[in-house]
């Protein structure tokens, strides 16, 4: 009975990110409303803590299933399942409604469902590929959240005048960019992983430097610095994983 529960804890916290991601999905239909009750926030920036939300306990359930030898396959298909919800559909969610307000154009709304599209191809393409327990192809799914988490931040505090003037370079370079960040989900290019399996300077040295860049970000610009940490983190695999895989050849 015991040994039941302490092996249903990775899949509760995988339940936890699923239901942060419902969640930010329902109040990403609220983005621009205040809510009094909830310190002033808006629907656009509870839906980002509950992305946040959805990130923590995605990061938690993999390292609380490795601490108490309860790996399972159900565990890693419902945490493919709960990652399209929460890091799939609630940023796109947030960006439909976002341009639905911004843009007068019909159709560019809906340009943000190729999000959980090519985020479903990444994962299906995750759980067949045991090659990836260590490096990832393509932009993992919690990065696209992350780095449209920080993406509307940016474009909430620069660009909404900006696009209201320039609408058609703006439709277009927002279209671009859904479609490029969505498609690298999908692409062969190598990027190292973010998880940590031990706490050696040595071995995580990229992910130490990224989380340092992400405090740095963060705490200089904002939200949207989230961004910023994921287009270094783009920079920093682009550089650093060719080199690894000469080396591991040579």
């Amino acid at each position: 009975m015991i040994r039941r529960i302490i092996t249903s804890v990775p899949n509760a916290l995988t339940c936890c990110n699923l239901l942060c991601g419902a969640l930010a999905c329902i109040f990403a239909f609220s983005a621009s409303d205040v809510f009094p009750t909830l310190w002033n926030l808006n629907g656009r920036q509870i839906v980002w803590i509950l992305i946040g939300g959805a990130a923590f306990f995605d990061f938690f359930d993999g390292a609380a299933a490795r601490l108490l030898h309860a790996p399972s396959p159900l565990g890693k298909e419902l945490d493919s399942l709960a990652d399209l919800v929460s890091f799939g559909m609630a940023p796109a969610m947030l960006l439909y409604n976002i341009l639905l307000v911004w843009s007068p154009a019909w159709w560019i709304p809906y340009v943000s469902l190729i999000i959980p599209v090519m985020g479903a191809l990444r994962l299906a393409k995750f759980n067949l590929d045991d090659s990836q327990s260590t490096t990832f192809k393509g932009l993992p799914i919690p990065a696209n959240a992350i780095f449209w988490v920080g993406a509307t931040a940016w474009m909430q505090s620069h660009a909404k005048e900006w696009i209201a003037d320039n609408l058609y370079l703006g439709n277009a370079i927002i279209s671009l960019a859904i479609i490029a960040v969505s498609i690298l989900m999908v692409t062969d290019m190598r990027m190292f992983s973010l998880k940590l399996k031990n706490f050696r300077i040595g071995e995580n040295f990229l992910r130490y430097l990224l989380l340092i860049a992400a405090a740095a970000f963060v705490g200089i610009f904002g939200v949207e610095g989230f961004a910023y940490t994921i287009i270094l983190y783009f920079i920093l695999s682009a550089c650093v994983m060719p080199l690894e895989n000469k080396v591991s050849k040579a």
